[in-house]
């Protein structure tokens, strides 16, 4: 039986600050079913005609089902290749003695820092040179590239409160740092890797500034694009719409973090006990 007591001052304060953020999202559903008049607040009837984009193409935008199509490889693809990356690379500068290792992660940390808007232009120039401008590899290989620097600093951080006696003792046992690395070392820094893996497929479902830039034909389009795209379109009349393809577009992040938050409220730190 479970004998906390419940901080009803805390629970009062979390509700009344999160009031808004349901409030929204309330008002979202509600506006994504009913029939929008923009010169009231108030919703005249109930239609799900808003909802029409499931089964067929808006004019101008293509299909939704493409978008999330793309969107989900690109999210997927970003978290793969973050946390290979990160998980390999994060090992070496934790444990491993190289020349220029600390300037390294210097460079790494001031990567980190730099926005990237302010690499756009470069970025832009560097794909129409290899011939990966408007695709969806180009992008997805632009957003890695833009966090590994964050992924590479979270799982260094978890490899340092990792006891160096684990790994010498299966060195000393016969196995090879590859065995070592993939058997005992990892295992223990799952809850960084959990971790990195929820950021950074939200930053890659939630990415709009690079896909539109870098993809924006309608093959390669994501779903912030597609959205953006109906609210700037003058075939907009109904707001309705735009909120329904706005709630169908944050459903997925929603059921996403309901399933991963216990993984967030039990990271601490670096590293796992035991």
């Amino acid at each position: 039986m479970d004998d906390r007591k419940i901080n009803w001052p805390l629970t009062l304060f979390l509700l009344i600050i999160s009031a808004p953020i349901l409030i929204m999202y309330v008002w979202l559903f509600i506006d994504s079913v009913s029939e929008i008049n923009i010169e009231s607040i108030w919703p005249e009837k109930f239609t799900l005609r808003n909802w029409r984009f499931l089964t067929e193409e808006i004019p101008g935008h293509g299909s939704v089902w493409t978008a999330t199509l793309n969107t989900t490889l690109f999210a997927t693809s970003v978290v793969t290749i973050v946390v290979v990356l990160s998980s390999t690379a994060g090992y070496a500068l934790s444990r491993l003695k190289f020349p220029f290792r600390a300037q390294f992660l210097g460079v790494v940390l001031v990567l980190h820092s730099f926005p990237s808007v302010t690499l756009i232009i470069s970025i832009f120039l560097m794909l129409q040179l290899v011939g990966l401008f408007d695709t969806l590899i180009g992008v997805i290989l632009v957003k890695s590239a833009l966090e590994l620097p964050f992924g590479i600093w979270i799982m260094k951080g978890f490899y340092d409160t990792v006891p160096w006696e684990i790994e010498m003792a299966g060195l000393q046992d016969g196995a090879s740092r590859f065995q070592v690395w993939h058997k005992l070392i990892l295992p223990q820094v799952m809850p960084g890797i959990a971790a990195l893996a929820i950021f950074s497929f939200m930053a890659g479902w939630s990415e709009f500034v690079l896909p539109l830039i870098l993809a924006p034909s309608s093959e390669a389009r994501l779903l912030s694009v597609y959205l953006a795209g109906l609210l700037i379109d003058d075939y907009l009349s109904d707001f309705g719409l735009f909120k329904a393809v706005g709630l169908f577009y944050v459903i997925p992040v929603m059921i996403f973090y309901l399933f991963t938050q216990d993984k967030l409220m039990n990271i601490y730190g670096g590293g796992s006990k035991g």
